[in-house]
């Protein structure tokens, strides 16, 4: 790695913070929804729950949808789309269908539902494309093109 570049994660993108040594889902889970933790440690968490991945880490990531911040809530919502797990869906939908949600939070979680490219978040992001805040419009106009566009490709692998 090149001096002074900061580290690309398997995800191709470059974190806020290194994911955690710690490996333990329920142990993860507790940091990341501690309000008490200091954020970065909280990341930290979170970029470990990323890359551990299936259905227990995706539940320990939507467990912070809880958390009083914002700006983790919108960290969740973007990982959960990098993870492309279905399973995440429903709590995705929830966090787009909150109108009392900050707008950042629920832009990324209609990103997210279009990364992860399943065809159950069509109505949700077609009934929210249409939403007066244009943040969530927009999202919800990109999404539907990148969950077409994720969906197409998976095709590509079955024929």
């Amino acid at each position: 790695m090149e001096k002074n570049k900061p580290e690309i994660s398997d995800f191709d993108s470059v974190d806020p913070a290194p994911p955690s040594k710690e490996k333990n889902v329920p142990n993860l889970r507790r940091i990341l929804t501690n309000e008490n933790e200091r954020m970065f440690q909280r990341m930290r968490a979170l970029f470990s729950l990323r890359g551990i991945g299936g259905v227990h880490s995706v539940e320990a990531l939507a467990a912070a949808f809880d958390s009083k911040s914002a700006l983790l809530k919108h960290e969740v919502a973007y990982v959960m789309g990098q993870m492309q797990d279905p399973h995440a869906i429903p709590f995705l939908i929830s966090r787009l269908e909150d109108i009392e949600e900050d707008l950042m939070v629920r832009h990324e979680a209609a990103e997210a539902l279009g990364a992860i490219g399943d065809r159950t978040a069509l109505l949700v992001l077609r009934k929210f494309e249409t939403d007066s805040e244009p943040v969530i419009s927009e999202s919800c106009e990109v999404a539907l093109d990148l969950l077409e566009w994720v969906a197409s490709k998976r095709l590509d692998y079955t024929d």
